[in-house]
């Protein structure tokens, strides 16, 4: 006997009966997802997933008869068995049974089921590793650059703004609005003189004292400035908000020998939340992959996060390309420039001191943002105490030490505080 529940949900019936199953199968989700984020791209996180299921585990509870104890059956007879005749009960396995034998042309299996993850999905089971609020992801604030655009004239500024064009234009109605009334006056005794000359000589006292006044008149014209103080137009420019549309997120890694496997997983996850925030946030990301031991080189990702290496720990040398690559790059205020290091700590004594100067002066200045994890379940070591020297005086700064996966998130909880308040 099988007892299935096949009642009907009132509404969103597809949507309930998803989460139940999604509920049910978490385990074999959460597995999947995992291995999922292990072979995926930093770049390829935003997508679904395709999770196959066995189909063992998809097998619904029934009742049957067990094959212990005392009980009686009839059987009809056969060409072995006549009425009346008893038949010794069968060992476990037979005919029925499913248990391992050797290869058939016959019958039939039966494949895995395919279930596919929405992105939205994927997304909330990622977040569940690292503990992130509801609010961090649902909410990511957009980050906004100011431009400067003109913004018409103003009457004071620096003599580098001046608008020539607009001040003479300026300059030019102000005097013909202060000229005006001297004009018109002296075009009306022009007028007065021109009758009087027709009845009188040019040296009666009418006469001159015409063209004293009229005199009078020109002068007070001529003493009109060209151009005044009043006169003068600056350009005038504003900041305006405007959504910033591009950023380089830095990936920087020690791979030396004391970075294993799983602590590279850890410092994959962390890369990962960190480019998901950025690709919420601008249109246009570039990622710069550095890989460390002895030496820094720049990789590809595939060889950032598997290659394999040995040796010592010289971190001066990752941070000094970093800086390099800034400059060559993305200087000139048109990159959003985001750092992220991680490591286990482990550092040659000598090298911290310089470390720490590389990133306080020739790094941090540029950033919007660098996070350090140091992934070790043991005491801080020698690196962490160098960056400990750094995080009272940049505000841009942050580092936190990681022994799992939901130990990330208290590193961006300050980045998603500014950005949302």
């Amino acid at each position: 006997m099988r007892i299935i529940d096949r009642r009907f949900d009132s509404k969103k019936k597809s949507a309930v009966n998803r989460q139940r199953f999604m509920r049910r199968f978490k385990h074999q989700i959460r597995r999947a997802v995992s291995d999922a984020i292990q072979g995926r791209s930093i770049r390829d996180l935003d997508n679904g997933e395709k999770i196959s299921i066995p189909t063992r585990d998809l097998s619904e509870p029934h009742f049957q008869h067990g094959r212990g104890g005392e009980w009686e059956q009839v059987f009809p007879g056969n060409d072995q068995f006549s009425g009346g005749d008893l038949i010794n009960r069968p060992m476990g396995g037979g005919s029925g049974g499913s248990g391992s034998g050797k290869a058939s042309n016959e019958g039939e299996g039966e494949d895995d089921f395919v279930f596919q993850l929405s992105r939205e999905e994927f997304l909330d089971v990622f977040f569940d590793d690292l503990a992130l609020p509801n609010l961090v992801r649902t909410q990511l604030a957009r980050i906004t650059d100011y431009k400067t655009q003109r913004a018409g004239f103003t009457s004071d500024g620096v003599p580098a703004n001046i608008n020539i064009v607009r001040s003479m234009r300026g300059a030019l109605g102000r005097r013909l609005a202060v000229g005006s009334p001297y004009n018109a006056r002296l075009r009306e005794l022009h007028k007065e003189l021109e009758a009087l000359l027709k009845e009188q000589d040019e040296d009666s006292d009418e006469v001159r004292a015409l063209r004293e006044e009229m005199g009078k008149l020109r002068a007070k014209i001529e003493r009109i400035p060209f151009i005044d103080s009043f006169d003068l137009r600056y350009n005038n420019r504003v900041k305006v908000p405007r959504p910033t549309t591009q950023a380089v997120m830095f990936c920087v890694m020690d791979v030396s020998g004391s970075m294993d496997e799983e602590k590279k997983a850890t410092a994959k996850r962390f890369f990962m939340l960190l480019y998901l925030f950025l690709n919420r946030t601008y249109e246009h990301i570039e990622v710069v992959f550095i890989r460390h031991h002895t030496v820094a080189k720049e990789v590809d990702e595939d060889e950032f996060f598997h290659s394999r290496e040995s040796g010592g720990t010289v971190v001066s040398s990752a941070l000094n390309l970093m800086r390099d690559v800034i400059h060559q790059r993305y200087t000139g205020g048109e990159w959003n420039i985001y750092g992220a290091q991680a490591s286990d700590g482990d550092n040659w004594d000598n090298d911290s001191p310089i470390c720490r100067e590389v990133l306080g002066e020739g790094i941090l200045p540029w950033c919007q943002y660098f996070a350090y994890i140091e992934i070790t379940p043991g005491e801080p070591q020698n690196l962490w105490r160098e960056y400990e020297k750094l995080q009272g005086g940049h505000a841009n700064f942050a580092l936190q030490r990681i022994e799992e996966p939901a130990d990330i998130y208290p590193v961006f909880r300050e980045l998603f505080k500014k950005n949302l308040a």
